[in-house]
C-alpha cells in the first residue's frame, strides 16, 4: 500500500498528524486517545497498514 493512501486513510477516519520523528510520522486518534506510527517508505506492507489502523482504533482500508 501506498503510504500517501494509509495517511488519507487514517485522516478521514478522524485521526490527526501529531508531529515527524526521526523516521516516522507520529499520528493520533482524539477520540480514544490512541497513538501509532506511520514509517516514511514510499510503500508500506499491507500487515504494517492493518496494524497501525487496529493500534488507531479505526478500520483497516
Amino acid at each position: 500500500m501506498k503510504r500517501r493512501d494509509l495517511i488519507r486513510h487514517i485522516l478521514q477516519n478522524g485521526c490527526v498528524f501529531v508531529r515527524e520523528g526521526g523516521k516516522h510520522s507520529v499520528f493520533l486518534n482524539p477520540l480514544l486517545q490512541r497513538t501509532s506510527t506511520v514509517p516514511r517508505h514510499s510503500e508500506i506492507n499491507d500487515y504494517l497498514a492493518k496494524k497501525i489502523c487496529t493500534d488507531l482504533g479505526i478500520l483497516p482500508p
